[in-house]
This record gives structure tokens, C-alpha cells and sequence, in this order.
């Protein structure tokens, strides 16, 4: 029988053999950062925030009215696996209107982007195998591989005065034979660079000749800012319907549906019964109503697409005029996506800067160091917002910089 020092004090339980935690390739992945700098500041009332990737306005409102009367009609029940086929049949649709004819056969609904790029790297991953991304790097996309204890290596995107380059032979370098996949996401997250159609055909390529699959984020493709393009160059302009590529995508960012939690996968037809038992084993199905709006909101959203590219290009050009005019600032225009990644003279941990920005200044940005220690250095800035809270955001800035700077002398 357990004994105590202490008379009538509780006998103490033996320690476990097995502590009741996660396993070491989940304990091992860091928590977000940005939630980090997020939930320091969300209570507070005063606090302008621009850190999460997300759109400032609701979703409009023939996307909702379809989710409303989808429920009025009474559609709560479970779905097909891989969606309902109104929905195949409108993103095959529309992924042909951009690129080049989809079969519905070939595309899976999904219950959000970040649940289609779990699928895709699930399907063709297993423990041990080597995966390359171009980073910065959303910190989801370099995290799903080590869940699934794969090894990521990084191969970093260079910043100067044009913005962030990519060296493609030194890609093309790690992307040695053996390696399992590559992680891609152009428009990048967090800092906007969009691969070219000769990168893009030269990564492919070497990826087709040494067997090494693509995943291809494209959730930003139609928040491009080429002048007379309507989407990013994507590997489905050209690929073969066969090719190692799977392309994932979201109704998040575009037609600014964050919450309803829908996107969508394009893969390789002899893929798609595995990506169906995936998604029976993570999610089911995505919801009828869900669905349906998602079938509003990609047959008859198009202005909505237009209108939102439009804002957000004159936002990035009024905040990165507005950053370059800061002392100590280096920021460079973004050719896709949302953000603006961008130097600030002297700052060596951007955590502990955000931070401060929160506290003293009542900003709220993303850490560079969020998206990897490549990202160290930088801050991100989200700039799907409105002329005025992107003005006053840069004054406060740039009143913290100041104090920051009379501070240092």
C-alpha cells in the first residue's frame, strides 16, 4: 500500500509508463504564431488587426440566400463522399473556363483548402518519405507533412528590392530523386509571389521526370494582379490529365466565404477513390448547404471574384506606397494574394515585435517568424481591408517606429 509523510493526506497515484500525451511528431509542431500574437490583442477594443488572412467584408448575399434555402428546403442529411455531383459539375465547369477541360470525375468537394491539402498529402505520403516546399511558407502546409512524420526540407525564397525571387535550379536541386512531393503555393502566402509560366513548366518537368508528386495550393489564383490575366499561371494550363499533380483550392479567399468551410480538390481520376475514402475517414462529407452555396458562389459570382481583385490591388498598392514611405521600412509589391511581407530595419525577433506592436501601439500584424525561420525579419500584413483602417494602421506604425527609434538613441 501507498504511504504518506503527511497523516491523513490523500495516497498518491503511481506515475504512469504511459503518459497521457500525443505523440512526438504532433507534440513536436509548434502552435501558431499568429494565433499567439492574436489572442494577446482580440479582447482588446482599440486594436487594429490585420494578422489573420481574411477578407473584411461578409459574404455576399446570393451565396448565403443559397445556403438559407438549401436549409428551408430541408438538406441536412450526409452527402456523397466526394460532394454532390451539382458541385463537381460546377467546379470541373468553371477550372475549364480558367484552364483546360476538367472531367467532374476528376474533382473532389472538401470540407475547407486546409482540409484538401490534409487529403492531398495523406493520399501520397507515408512516415520517413522526403517533401520539399518553397518557403515562407504558411505554417499548415510545412506542419501536415510532420504529422504524418514525413522529413520537410525548405527551399527559401530570396527578398530585394523587385521583391521575392525564386532560385529555380537550386529548387530543381532539392527536388533530388527519391523525394515524395512538393509543396507549392503560388500566390504565395504570406508573401505574394507568384511563380512564372517558365518556372513553372521547368519545375514540372523534372517533377514528371523523376516521378515526384506536385501539391499545388492554388487558393489564391483569381487574387493575381497581372494586368490582363484573370488567374495565376497554374500547373492545370498544362499538365496532363494523368500527371502526378493534385491542385487544391478554397471558396474562402475569392468569393470570401471563410466560414462556410468549402473547397475542392483536382486530382488524377485513378486518385479520386482513395481521396473519397480519406475524406469518409476525416470528415464524411461536406455539407448539402454548404455545397449549394459553394454551387451559387462559382456558377454566378464571377463580379463578385472582379470586384474583390480590384479592391485588394488598389489596397496592396496604397499600403506598400504607404510602407516604402516609412524610415527603416523595406517592403516590396506583392504580385499576388493578400499580404505584404516586409523588412523592418533592426528587428531581430519578430515575435517579440508584434507583440510590442500590439501593447504600445494597438496593431496587429503576423510575425514573420510565423512561416518559418526564413520569414524571420519580416511582419505581415494583411491588406484586405479599407482605405481608412489601412491609413491609421500605417500611422500607428510609423508612430512605433518612431518612439521605437528615439528609444534607441
Amino acid at each position: 500500500m501507498p504511504t504518506s509523510s503527511h497523516p491523513g493526506s490523500a495516497p498518491q497515484p503511481p506515475a504512469l509508463p504511459h503518459p497521457p500525451v500525443a505523440r512526438a511528431a504532433v507534440a513536436g509542431i509548434p502552435s501558431s504564431r499568429i494565433r499567439e500574437i492574436a489572442n494577446t490583442g482580440m479582447a482588446e477594443k482599440d486594436v487594429l488587426a490585420f494578422w489573420f488572412g481574411e477578407p473584411d467584408q461578409v459574404t455576399p448575399a446570393l451565396i448565403r440566400e443559397a445556403a438559407c434555402a438549401s436549409l428551408a428546403r430541408g438538406e441536412t442529411f450526409y452527402t456523397q463522399n466526394l460532394g454532390i455531383p451539382e458541385l463537381r459539375d460546377a467546379i470541373a465547369a468553371y477550372v475549364g473556363r480558367l484552364h483546360r477541360p476538367v472531367a467532374a470525375a476528376r474533382v473532389a468537394a472538401t470540407a475547407s483548402g486546409m482540409s484538401a491539402l490534409m487529403l492531398a498529402v495523406q493520399a501520397l505520403v507515408d512516415p520517413g518519405d522526403r517533401v520539399v516546399a518553397v518557403t515562407p511558407l504558411w505554417p499548415n502546409l510545412t506542419g501536415i507533412p510532420r504529422i504524418l512524420s514525413a522529413n520537410v526540407e525548405r527551399v527559401c525564397l530570396s527578398f530585394g528590392a523587385s521583391g521575392w525571387t525564386l532560385d529555380v535550379d537550386r529548387l530543381l536541386a532539392a527536388l533530388a530523386p527519391g523525394t515524395r512531393a512538393l509543396l507549392l503555393n503560388s500566390p504565395n502566402n504570406p508573401t505574394g509571389w507568384t511563380i512564372d509560366r517558365d518556372a513553372q513548366r521547368a519545375v514540372f518537368d523534372h517533377c514528371d521526370r523523376h516521378g515526384i508528386w506536385i501539391v499545388a495550393d492554388d487558393v489564391y489564383e483569381r487574387l493575381y494582379y497581372g494586368d490582363d490575366d484573370v488567374c495565376a499561371p497554374s500547373f492545370l494550363d498544362f499538365a496532363p490529365e494523368t500527371a502526378r499533380l493534385i491542385s487544391t483550392n478554397s471558396f474562402s479567399k475569392a468569393w470570401m466565404m471563410t466560414g462556410f468551410r468549402l473547397g475542392w480538390i483536382v486530382a488524377p481520376a485513378e486518385l479520386m477513390p482513395d481521396v473519397g475514402k480519406l475524406i469518409e475517414f476525416n470528415t464524411s462529407c461536406s455539407p448539402a448547404f454548404v455545397q449549394r452555396a459553394g454551387v451559387a458562389a462559382i456558377t454566378d459570382g464571377e463580379p463578385t471574384v472582379a470586384a474583390t481583385r480590384a479592391r485588394l490591388r488598389h489596397a496592396r498598392d496604397r499600403l506598400i506606397a504607404d510602407l516604402q514611405d516609412l524610415p527603416g521600412v523595406q517592403a516590396a509589391t506583392p504580385q499576388g494574394a493578400m499580404y505584404a511581407l516586409f523588412r523592418i530595419a533592426g528587428m531581430g525577433d519578430s515575435l517579440a515585435f508584434c507583440r510590442r506592436l500590439v501593447a504600445d501601439a494597438g496593431l496587429g500584424l503576423a510575425p514573420g517568424s510565423a512561416f518559418g525561420p526564413d520569414g524571420e525579419g519580416f511582419v505581415r500584413w494583411c491588406f484586405a481591408a479599407s482605405d481608412e483602417r489601412l491609413a491609421e494602421g500605417v500611422a500607428r506604425l510609423g508612430r512605433f517606429l518612431d518612439s521605437r527609434r528615439e528609444r534607441a538613441a
